[in-house]
């Protein structure tokens, strides 16, 4: 079992709240719109990072990280992007694909939305975790954490943290 804390949209910005909830997971996976790679670094000190690069990032992040990343794990297929729509309006880059092969979880950002909806087509979750940044229109700043177990996603958790 794998307690998973899911971020997206940090444009930037990190602070002590986001840093105390990535103590607490195994792992911390970033959705895109990194921003500055202070972000991505200083997560990476704490505990393992999975991420993918977003519409505003920078060559480095590119560099650094690539447009989609798909893994196993816990017999779990994901499939993280940082454009990616969401069930029924999946973007047209991956829309085939994922129909093709989808995996059980599709993790997006880009919208600032935090969205957790079940694709009974695909059967598959997608999860949004909305914006962790300041910069945006969202009002609340919005995480994601579960746990991944074997085949079963257990304990989904919306985190709020301060507004904005």
């Amino acid at each position: 079992m794998k307690k998973i804390l899911l971020l997206s949209d940090t444009h930037s910005y990190i602070d002590e709240q986001i840093l105390k909830f990535a103590r607490q997971a195994d792992e911390v996976w970033h959705a895109g719109d990194i921003g500055d790679l202070k972000v991505t670094d200083t997560l990476k000190k704490i505990k393992p990072l999975r991420a993918v690069y977003g519409n505003i990032d920078d060559k480095d992040a590119r560099a650094e990280f690539p447009l989609d990343l798909k893994f196993t794990i816990e017999n779990i297929t994901i499939w993280m992007t940082h454009i990616g729509g969401y069930p029924n309006k999946y973007n047209l880059r991956i829309r085939e694909e994922i129909k093709q092969n989808p995996p059980k979880i599709f993790i997006s950002g880009h919208s600032h939305i935090l969205k957790v909806q079940y694709d009974k087509k695909l059967e598959l979750l997608h999860l949004n975790p909305g914006a962790a940044g300041k910069h945006g229109f969202h009002k609340i700043r919005t995480m994601l954490r579960f746990e991944v177990d074997k085949s079963d996603i257990k304990n989904l958790e919306i985190i709020e943290l301060a507004k904005r």
